[in-house]
């Protein structure tokens, strides 16, 4: 039995909230079990320095968590004057998982920039961040393009994340904190809507793991992420 009570092939639950954010061209608030993410995107009319002059735009990311987000009260990363390594490589890695599915040249010179800001953490924040990551995305893309500023839908296809983990009696989804610290091995999914590989993580924390273990991790994912793209298609034709 998971800490949880949920079945090895459970998701937490999931709630989405959109429009959470008057000001970004798109946003929402979206929750996995008690991890909360603020995602917005905010569209920039220009394009960083290395891509001046060539006529497509750049999607980017920003994270970060607010101070009492877990258990205790974490300091500011400003206050500390830089990012930490994890902040830098989760946002990253937001990054280059919304890239994937976006056609830059269809943005033309021109960059959406998604802030993902941890409300509230309970594991799998950057699973949650990508997920509503491409929802505040999406929402933008429409937004932009009913004015007229984007001609044609940048946006290929869905992507979307989750954390999978050999954790108590075997392979399970969506892991938690309490699972992801306790996990024998523990892997970050990201895949496309049509189930392509974005990017995956994948760590043996206490012992190696099999290739048939990793398969049923795999498959375990692949079922998570269907059910997460529609609740995306879902939440952006509310």
């Amino acid at each position: 039995m998971r800490p949880s009570g949920r079945a090895a092939d459970q998701l937490r639950q999931i709630t989405i909230e959109t429009g959470v954010n008057r000001y970004a061209e798109g946003s929402c608030l979206i929750g996995f079990g008690h991890t909360r993410v603020l995602c917005t995107a905010s569209l920039e009319e220009e394009v960083p320095r290395f891509l001046k002059g060539k006529g497509q735009g750049w999607v980017t990311a920003e994270y970060g968590m607010l101070p009492r987000a877990t258990h205790t009260r974490g300091r500011r990363e400003a206050a500390q004057g830089k990012q930490s390594g994890r902040t830098q490589e989760i946002q990253r890695l937001i990054g280059r998982s919304l890239r994937a599915v976006v056609d830059l040249k269809a943005l033309g010179e021109r960059q959406i920039t998604l802030d993902c800001d941890v409300v509230q953490a309970d594991g799998g924040t950057r699973t949650a961040a990508i997920t509503g990551g491409w929802i505040a995305l999406r929402l933008a893309c429409d937004y932009l393009r009913r004015e007229g500023v984007l001609k044609s839908d940048p946006i290929l296809d869905h992507v979307a994340a989750v954390s999978c983990g050999i954790a108590g009696a075997g392979p399970v989804l969506d892991l938690d904190y309490e699972e992801d610290s306790a996990a024998e091995a523990d892997a970050n999914f990201v895949l496309t809507g049509r189930g392509q590989i974005v990017e995956i993580q994948a760590t043996g924390e206490k012992r190696g793991f099999s290739e048939a273990e990793f398969a049923a991790l795999f498959s375990l994912a692949r079922s998570g992420i269907a059910d997460l793209a529609a609740r995306q298609k879902a939440a952006v034709q509310a």
